[in-house]
């Protein structure tokens, strides 16, 4: 027996030596594929970027590379940005632990190396914007993992390889403006698990494959900038749960049916420009109340435009030049009341006389050129003048002429009543105007001052809208850049915002506050009503565009310490507006878009337009916003959507799900939350395994601290994240808590 247990211990030992032997075999083969990785690469900073990729430290220190803590094994590279170029070496395939590869925005060139496909588990690739050739290899079948293949803005050719449907976990295939050819495989039709499909701007041609309306699950649709010709397949309009479909420089033609608008319930941006299509707009067009982009420009539609646009109140961009639009109908059914972003009619058939308000005030939002029959509007349209109706010259003499006189007569007393009205209207709109903003204090500023800063309210200084106005850099002498937030009154509830805005800053002051200039309450060139905010402008714009920047926004950087830095600014401003305020002023609205970023990247909480005022003696102040349900989906704290009154507390959740998006990248109302995941459980993951799990932003872990701090600190501030944005409001952290906290953080982590 003693025999056999020897020899039981001899094999356990030998199998232990056998395991770490392959370990360290198989951390040699990372540390190997690396280093051939590194000697294909041009660094033009002389070594700089890729200079810790050398013996000096593990591989797992080396700038870009991140490891899993079990095995000590490559799953994430990021190398982003950096102005690299050379080559991709195959030995990346060796890597075969590698689930995220992120290599976009540089100038790498050669082809996809075929040895790509052995990364079983690779599930994401980021390869866009880099001068890639070749065709792209049909190896990355074998990656069965693969949930995102984003390699648009390259050079490559040939088609998507049918071998894709094999893919079973795919969502996104973005493979935009390369050199592909053939037609739009249909084999992506049996993609089911496709949320995003991109292959704009190739040179496929064909048709729209018919089995693409299998996708139901698919938000994005961009086909355009190809040869794509035939009609727009029937199934597509199965696609319920499209966001955007982008269909526009193509061949296509037919009519759109009259059901069109009924079928995409969230469609946010519908673009068909640059086709053949024809026929009228559907009515059903009227029905698309989350759209906010409608492009119909350069198609050979025709008659009159009857589509009821007043429920589209998300609706900024407008365009149907270069049709065969006729009538003036729409003139007096489109409300104009909600938006004056861009609004092109050129080039079609319309007649009347044009309104003066809403778009049609705004020479620089609204295009009427090549419509001869249109007549009337502001001047600088430079339309002719509508003919004057001549008046029957009998009328004096009919029978009727007593009643019409008397008639005249009350009308001109109703007139005089309602100018009375006005004036005394206009001089009590001043006296609370001063009230909330009294002269000693505050430069006063006309209309006229601010229509020349800003070009006239170019649209070239736009740089935000709202869902009360919209927001413009201009340049005042006395205060230099300023950003001017101009109020939309046809909006019902935009002078109940400019009254809480003025009320809720008149008072405060604290650097992490937008600081407010002036303000603006006149009457425009036209006689109508004008309301106007003035605030020191912020170099960096706000905070959304960090965190999910667009292709036209170039961020250099901004790391994990830049994040918690913005964290503890919001969370100071939130304890300064709840504790040491009077009266307590709460936000009702705090999420990105509404925190602003100076020169020196120091946050400012802005955008008070629903903020409340809280007496303790009196409650919350009536003489703040009244809108309803505050806040923004997916900021606004539970309790608010079941009738409770606004609090503090509820400040503290929209800060948890803030602080949350800073550290995972992830916005709450993201697509990938369904099915019982959402923003907090799926940052929560970071308590149970790997804080490099929870990162979809491979910027937020550039940083000058080693990993396990940085680890320490992403859990630490997540961990307060979960704890602001409990259900229960009772059970959340007070800002002066989470003040505290943070800081001890920097202090801890980043001495």
């Amino acid at each position: 027996m003693r025999f056999w247990f020897v020899l039981q211990q001899l094999a356990l030992i030998i199998i232990i030596i056998a395991s770490t032997t392959d370990a360290l075999n198989n951390n040699e083969t990372d540390h190997v594929s690396l280093l051939a990785m590194k000697s294909k690469i041009l660094d033009p900073f002389g070594g700089g970027v890729l200079s810790s990729w050398n013996e000096s430290s593990h591989f797992c220190n080396w700038e870009g590379v991140f490891c899993g803590k079990r095995h000590k094994r490559v799953t994430l590279i990021a190398l982003s940005s950096l102005g690299l170029s050379g080559t991709l070496s195959p030995h990346v395939g060796n890597l075969t632990f590698l689930r995220r590869l992120w290599l976009d925005n540089n100038t790498f060139h050669g082809e996809i190396p075929n040895e790509i496909g052995g990364l079983y588990r690779l599930k994401v690739l980021v390869l866009r914007r880099n001068s890639f050739q070749g065709r792209i290899p049909a190896s990355l079948s074998r990656c069965s993992n693969l949930m995102h293949l984003i390699i648009g803005y390259n050079n490559l050719v040939g088609t998507i390889p049918e071998e894709f449907s094999s893919l079973s976990m795919l969502k996104t295939i973005a493979v935009h403006h390369n050199n592909l050819t053939g037609g739009i495989p249909k084999c992506l039709g049996n993609i089911t698990s496709l949320e995003t499909l991109s292959t704009a701007s190739n040179l496929f041609g064909g048709t729209i494959p018919n089995n693409l309306g299998k996708l139901k699950n698919l938000v994005f649709l961009g086909l355009g900038g190809n040869q794509i010709s035939g009609m727009i397949p029937s199934s597509l309009y199965n696609l319920s749960n499209l966001n955007d479909l982008y269909l526009s420089f193509n061949d296509l033609h037919g009519s759109l049916p009259p059901y069109f608008g009924n079928m995409f319930p969230h469609l946010e941006s519908l673009q068909l420009e640059f086709n053949n299509f024809t026929g009228q707009l559907p009515n059903s067009i009227g029905n698309l109340t989350k759209v906010g982009s409608l492009t119909f420009s350069k198609n050979e539609f025709s008659g009159k435009l009857t589509v009821d646009f007043s429920k589209l109140v998300n609706l900024v961009n407008f365009t149907i030049q270069d049709n065969n639009f006729l009538g003036k109908t729409f003139l007096i059914n489109f409300n104009l009341s909600f938006n004056d972003f861009n609004f092109n009619l050129s080039f079609n058939d319309f007649n009347g006389e044009l309104p003066l308000h809403g778009s049609f005030a705004n020479s620089t939002a609204v295009s009427v050129y090549g419509n001869d029959k249109l007549c009337g509007g502001i001047p600088s349209l430079q339309l002719p003048r509508c003919p004057v109706k001549k008046l029957n010259r009998n009328f004096f003499f009919s029978s009727k002429r007593i009643y019409a006189i008397v008639g005249a007569s009350i009308l001109g007393i109703l007139i005089l009543i309602s100018s009375l009205g006005f004036y005394l209207g206009k001089r009590k709109r001043e006296s609370t105007t001063l009230e909330l903003f009294p002269k000693e204090s505050f430069v006063q500023v006309s209309y006229g001052e601010l229509l020349n800063a800003t070009d006239g309210f170019s649209s070239s200084n736009l740089i935000g809208a709202g869902s009360f106005g919209f927001v413009y850099r201009g340049v005042l002498d006395q205060f230099e850049d300023v950003a001017i937030k101009v109020f939309n009154l046809l909006n019902p509830g935009a002078t109940r915002s400019f009254v809480a805005e003025c009320k809720a800053l008149k008072n405060i002051r604290h650097r992490n506050l937008v600081k407010i200039v002036t303000c603006c309450s006149s009457i425009d060139f036209q006689g109508n009503e004008f309301k106007a905010l003035v605030y020191k402008l912020m170099m960096n714009g706000n905070l959304e565009k960090w965190l999910h920047p667009s292709q036209e926004f170039n961020r250099s950087e901004f790391n994990l310490f830049q994040r918690l830095r913005v964290a503890i600014d919001v969370a100071s401003a939130l304890d300064y507006l709840h504790y040491q305020c009077e009266p307590t002023v709460i936000h009702c609205d705090l999420k990105p878009s509404n925190i602003l970023l100076d020169q020196q990247m120091v946050a400012h909480v802005g955008d008070f337009g629903l903020a409340r005022l809280f007496h303790p003696e009196m409650g919350i102040s009536h003489h703040s916003s009244s809108m309803g349900l505050m806040g923004t989906i997916g900021y606004a704290a539970p309790e608010y959507g079941l009738g409770s009154e606004m609090s503090i507390s509820g400040d503290v959740y929209s800060y948890g799900i803030l602080l949350l998006e800073m550290l995972t990248g992830k916005r709450p109302t993201d697509l990938m939350f369904v099915d019982g995941l959402n923003l907090r459980n799926f940052a929560g993951k970071v308590l149970k395994g790997n804080a490099v799990e929870i990162v979809m932003d491979p910027v937020i872990l550039k940083s000058d601290i080693v990993i396990g701090q940085r680890d320490n600190c992403l859990i630490a501030m997540v961990k307060i994240g979960l704890a602001c944005s409990k259900e229960l409001p009772q059970n959340r952290m007070s800002m002066t808590d989470v003040s505290r906290e943070l800081q001890l953080i920097k202090d801890v982590m980043f001495k």
